[in-house]
């Protein structure tokens, strides 16, 4: 992922972020796909922009 990548509704921070990284969709599980359609939080990738690390 770089910068240039556009955001998803199912991301916490845009493409790039430091402290952040690719994870599975919390919607479809990383599959891409709920009931057979496109999911609306990852666009169909199966994957978001999620916050790392932390205190």
């Amino acid at each position: 992922m770089g910068d240039t990548d556009p955001a998803k509704p199912g991301d916490e921070a845009p493409p790039g972020t430091s402290g952040t990284g690719e994870n599975l969709c919390r919607a479809c599980g990383g599959t891409g796909k709920v009931a057979d359609k496109t999911c609306t939080e990852c666009q169909g990738t199966g994957k978001v922009t999620t916050g790392i690390g932390g205190a």
